[in-house]
């Protein structure tokens, strides 16, 4: 058995996994405010990897301000989705959101093949270095980077939740809307940011995925790929879905490894987190840290 092999497999996993959970809090975050799964959650990824892209190759601005205005404008594309498309449709059956959302994933990736073509461009280089030897190990500086950021991400989630004056409004609407409203709590305004940050999350993973294998429509693909992340982890729970998140990142890895080295079956990378989250499903309908909803009929 390849060790050296299977601990570099390991390493990424954790650093793709940590990416994973980043955009899998994204679905999460909309979910827990709206109660909507927002299947436009990869094109959030595509739009803010094309932004920063164009911002980087067409006015050939340094990257960190790039990335700052990247965020900046997908917080105020999130608002204004929200506020012109998403809010007629509150008191609409969930379904019909839903479907919405599924439109408006077509509607982008068509519009972002329309105006940048269908082929994979790169990002201009970031790093001047571009891998790193952490414990003997060759890491490209691209991951450290995403990885840094996603642990100050979950952080800053972590602090939002518990100790912002809106992130306690947040989980107040997600428990009862109509008891937070009752309390003085806009409603609106909630639904609206939490779309914004969303975008501006998902954008973050889109640049960090595009710097690695270049910007195109394949990026959207990455939020069908985080949805089981959500699914174990539980729709509703953002450690959940951290949690989630490695556990499909070391999963793919790990089975890529197995399946090279024993199995030889192919695609092993692709299904094997599927595999695991049918079996998760049957023990925890719910997921792993998922709230029980229990109805009387």
């Amino acid at each position: 058995m390849n060790w050296n092999l299977l601990f570099q497999l390991v390493v990424n996993g954790i650093i793709v996994g940590a990416l994973y959970g980043v955009v899998a809090m994204s679905f999460v975050l909309i979910y827990k405010a709206s109660q909507v799964v927002n299947f436009a959650q990869g094109e959030f990824l595509l739009i803010g990897a094309w932004a920063c892209w164009w911002l980087l190759t067409t006015y050939q601005i340094p990257f960190i301000w790039g990335f700052l205005i990247t965020l900046a404008f997908m917080m105020a594309f999130g608002v204004i989705l929200q506020i012109v498309v998403l809010r007629p449709m509150i008191g609409e059956p969930v379904i019909s959101v839903i479907m919405v959302t599924i439109g408006l994933s077509i509607f982008f990736q068509a519009m972002m093949k329309w105006m940048f073509g269908v082929f994979a461009k790169p990002f201009p280089p970031i790093f001047e270095t571009q891998t790193v030897s952490v414990l003997g190990l060759q890491v490209q500086s691209v991951y450290l980077m995403s990885l840094i950021i996603s642990v100050i991400i979950m952080a800053g989630f972590g602090w939002f939740f518990k100790f912002s004056k809106m992130g306690l409004a947040m989980r107040a609407t997600a428990f009862d809307q109509q008891v937070a409203q009752s309390l003085g709590i806009s409603v609106r305004t909630v639904f609206a940011l939490s779309w914004a940050i969303s975008a501006m999350v998902s954008a973050v993973a889109g640049v960090v995925v595009g710097t690695v294998n270049g910007v195109s429509s394949a990026l959207s693909f990455f939020g069908i790929k985080v949805f089981p992340a959500v699914i174990l982890g539980g729709l509703d729970s953002i450690v959940g879905a951290v949690v989630g998140g490695l556990i499909v990142g070391l999963l793919e890895n790990v089975a890529h490894f197995f399946d090279s080295q024993f199995l030889n079956w192919g695609n092993m990378y692709e299904i094997a987190p599927f595999y695991v989250l049918i079996i998760i499903l049957m023990l925890k309908p719910y997921g792993l840290f998922g709230t029980k909803d229990i109805e009387r009929v």
